[in-house]
């Protein structure tokens, strides 16, 4: 005879458990619960069966699996905080009484916990943290643009400044950014790190409020959980990148509202051991420090230049015991395999390529794209934008002393090639001769002009985009589906369109003036679209003859009916295979089904809608040119 089971004991009112029980099980309140729950990563499940879960009750509430709330009962966090709130009580008792001295012995030694194991635990590989830093990169951005309050401490955004100013230091020393958008929200910018894509939000400088309805503390419990996330990773970014980290501060030109100018970044000391990683290596090649991240992006350059074999000429190499050291270089025993496999191309010669002679290559000019260039900020532009942008593509910029101290030069340098100016276009009075040939020498293009070349990966015409014209569209660089409404695809078709609306209108005169003859010609038309021998071709040839039809028009007027037959035919073929393959699906399946292909049909209609309007524009202005 079996085990009998007791009702409640096993299936899934055993693996599930309430909010409220987990909360009596750890003795703990409900806001350190959900603090606990947000540091390990532990969110509510949705059981199949809700009412067994509940042991038959109906009543709506949040399910945590049994595991998760039995692993947070050994958390050492949790302990800390059950010390906390005895410290609480032991301080609010101290200064009831009027106990000063315990009341300071107490606060000094007051409990503080860390999270340091938590990152390790979350996070087991250096390229899961990098992977994750999108949420955190936007968490941190944002609260460095938040007043101080009674919520938000004037520590905290100072500390969030700091990170996000380290943060775009590292992006711009290693010319990792990629694209960028210039949104409602704010500017999307994606960079990439260790060979991972890392996006994140970054709101505009405006003076931010926060809403009532949002729950700071829940903010802020994941703001905690993603300072020290960031700690760790700009830690090990800046120490293969053989720099200092936390880089020093300026605290005079902090004072002058430098921004990223006031850190300073510096070199590690040479006789500092350079911590190497499995993913990131790093080695002297005649003074030049070469780290495997390099070779990485050398051999991607190589193999997105073409197709198949690539041969590169390689330096000859003496094999001599002087390089043997670049030949050589110590691997870590607990390195991933999967970093030994890039799609390496083929080389010509016998050797295989070293550091040494991969630091030879040219590499991609799109992280150097300004390079050849010196911009200037003028005062209403956003400086902290584009100086990000512009340093991080190699290039040169000054601002005025209004934006900020900290400008490498002044507006009267000669080096000046473009000047970045969003105000209307002003004839000036009483400019002298100087200012002219200075003028005439420099562009003057609208701050939209630097994003569209770091997104078109190349440097744009700048007529499209200087003082005071009206900008042409700007593209998400994100919307790389097919699908998307593509402004700049409508302007290809117009004149296609027009041309086929005139050759239809021509034919419909045409058919006005012979409308007699015509009614004849369309059923001998359809019979030779249905026509499926030569007899029956033949047939209609020769009624088309009795009915006035000259042999050419027949020909082509049956042809184009044959391919329209042909294309309603394959349409009728692929509708019904698509019936019966639907009639194969379960029900969930059909369900999924049936709601994707309404989003294609949707998103088809707006960009058809879209389409029609951009071609309507067009159209009206081609005919006021006209008219004029």
């Amino acid at each position: 005879m079996g085990r009998l089971k007791q009702k409640g004991k096993a299936g899934a009112a055993k693996a599930y458990m309430t909010r409220s029980a987990a909360v009596k099980k750890l003795q703990c309140s409900l806001a350190d619960f959900r603090r606990l729950c947000i540091l390990k990563g532990i969110f509510p499940r949705e059981p199949r069966n809700r009412k067994k879960a509940n042991k038959g009750s109906s009543a709506p509430t949040n399910f945590y699996y049994a595991k998760d709330i039995a692993y947070l009962a050994h958390e050492p966090v949790l302990r800390k905080l059950r010390e906390h709130k005895a410290f609480a009580k032991k301080l609010a008792r101290a200064l009831g009484r009027g106990e000063w001295s315990s009341a300071k012995s107490l606060e000094d030694n007051k409990p503080v916990y860390r999270l340091d194991h938590i990152i390790k635990e979350r996070y087991p590989t250096f390229v899961d943290a990098v992977r994750d830093i999108d949420d955190a990169l936007c968490m941190i951005f944002l609260f460095a643009s938040l007043p101080s309050d009674s919520k938000v401490s004037p520590s905290l955004v100072e500390n969030c400044a700091r990170l996000a100013a380290e943060w775009q230091l590292y992006v711009m020393h290693t010319h990792s950014l990629r694209k960028v958008f210039l949104s409602i929200k704010g500017v999307y910018y994606q960079a990439e790190v260790f060979d991972q894509t890392v996006t994140w939000l970054v709101p505009y400088q405006f003076t931010q409020t926060i809403p009532t309805d949002v729950d700071v503390r829940v903010m802020l419990t994941f703001l905690e959980l993603y300072q020290t996330l960031l700690g760790f990773v700009f830690f090990k970014l800046y120490t293969d990148a053989g720099l200092v980290y936390p880089p020093p501060l300026d605290t005079q030109k902090d004072d002058g509202a430098a921004g990223v100018g006031a850190f300073n970044l510096q070199e590690a000391k040479p006789n500092r051991p350079v911590v190497t990683s499995a993913r990131s290596k790093v080695v002297e090649v005649d003074g030049k420090r070469i780290s495997s991240k390099d070779v990485r992006q050398t051999i991607k350059s190589i193999s997105a230049s073409g197709s198949g074999d690539v041969d590169v000429a390689m330096p000859s190499v003496d094999a001599d015991p002087a390089n043997e050291d670049d030949e050589e270089f110590v691997e870590d025993n607990t390195e991933d395999p999967e970093d030994h496999a890039p799609a390496a191309p083929a080389y010509t010669t016998a050797t295989l390529p070293t550091l040494k002679t991969l630091s030879t290559i040219p590499r991609s000019t799109s992280a150097k794209l300004f390079a050849p260039y010196t911009f200037w900020l003028s005062r209403e532009t956003s400086r902290p934008i584009f100086e990000f942008i512009v340093r991080s593509f190699g290039g040169r910029i000054g601002w005025p002393a209004t934006s900020g101290s900290g400008s490498p030069f002044d507006e009267n340098d000669e080096s000046i090639t473009h000047v970045i100016i969003d105000r209307p276009l002003v004839q000036r009075q009483n400019e002298s001769e100087e200012e002219k040939e200075r003028r005439r020498r420099r562009k003057y293009v609208q701050p939209q002009w630097v994003v569209d070349c770091v997104n078109a990966g190349k440097i744009l015409l700048e007529d499209l985009y200087a003082q005071g014209k009206t900008l042409p569209p700007h593209l998400s660089p994100f919307g790389d589906h097919a699908e998307a409404y593509d402004p700049t695809a409508g302007l290809v078709g117009v004149e296609e369109e027009e041309d086929e609306v005139e050759e239809m209108e021509q034919e419909g005169a045409e058919v006005s003036e012979e409308e007699g003859a015509a009614r004849p010609a369309k059923s001998v038309l359809k019979a030779a679209a249905a026509a499926e021998d030569d007899a029956a071709l033949h047939a209609a040839e020769v009624a088309a003859e009795a009915a006035g039809v000259d042999y050419g028009t027949f020909e082509k007027e049956a042809k184009k009916a044959q391919k329209k037959a042909k294309k309603a035919e394959a349409a009728a073929e692929e509708e019904a295979e698509r019936d019966m393959n639907k009639m194969m699906m379960s029900n969930k399946q059909r369900k999924l089904y049936e709601r994707m292909k309404y989003g294609q049909k949707k998103r088809a209609e707006e960009r058809q809608t879209l389409e029609q309007k951009k071609r309507a524009i067009e159209k009206e202005k081609k005919r006021r040119i006209q008219s004029s």
